[in-house]
């Protein structure tokens, strides 16, 4: 990359492997984070972290400048209103960040987690301060922002290959099944580097086996969203 990457979330379970692998790759960090604490206690050396809420659009603005990448991956809340309702984070926090990134010359690829059934609207899980309709309205926004972007949709998280070992990528929002968070941070980073991964929306998961399919081709078999990507 020609500048930093940000990752918004990075402080989090999955989102501090993401940030150790892109160091691994020798790429600048910056992680925005709402706990210092937990930056201080989970965070990688070598990842520049800046206190924010993706709430407040003016707090993303400083460490998303002159950025070359974007990684989304914020937890919600699941409260049915008030600050911590899964709209101000899956879908306001979205358009924040997008709008801090999109300003100036640097056009960032934006990498956004989302989760398996986004677009489910009767499933259980859309009780819980409607989630998923939220995370759906923050893929769109994605969509429509007119960046380079991916969406990625977790199947169920674990922290080991309980599923196999071998990583499936899937489209249309109909499999169910489980994928470790080190394949998801993978494929994050991956799709950074991959021409293949831009504008596509994919489901990723483990499954019984070995030697999966390298990422550019994994990728490249997808279709695209047909929107346009800048």
């Amino acid at each position: 990359m020609d500048s930093h990457a940000v990752v918004i979330g990075g402080a989090g379970r999955l989102g501090r492997l993401i940030v150790q692998k892109l160091l691994d790759r020798g790429e600048r960090v910056r992680v925005v984070g709402r706990s210092v604490q937990s930056a201080r206690r989970s965070l990688p050396p070598g990842a520049v972290f800046y206190q924010g809420d993706v709430r407040d659009p003016q707090a993303l603005v400083e460490p998303l400048a002159r950025s070359s990448a974007l990684i989304y991956c914020v937890e919600p809340g699941t409260s049915d209103d008030g600050p911590d309702r899964p709209e101000t984070t899956l879908y306001q926090g979205v358009r924040h960040a997008l709008a801090a990134a999109a300003v100036g010359a640097h056009r960032p690829h934006v990498v956004l987690v989302s989760q398996m059934h986004a677009t489910h609207r009767a499933h259980p899980l859309n009780a819980y301060g409607r989630v998923l309709d939220w995370r759906l309205a923050g893929e769109d926004a994605v969509r429509d922002s007119g960046l380079r972007y991916t969406v990625v949709r977790p199947a169920w998280l674990t922290d080991a290959p309980v599923a196999g070992q071998r990583v499936r990528l899937e489209q249309g929002d109909r499999g169910f099944g489980q994928v470790c968070r080190q394949d998801v941070a993978e494929a994050c980073v991956q799709a950074l580097y991959c021409e293949s991964a831009a504008g596509v929306t994919f489901e990723i998961f483990n499954e019984a086996g070995v030697g999966s399919t390298p990422w550019s081709e994994a990728f490249a078999a997808l279709t695209g969203d047909r929107v346009p990507v800048g």
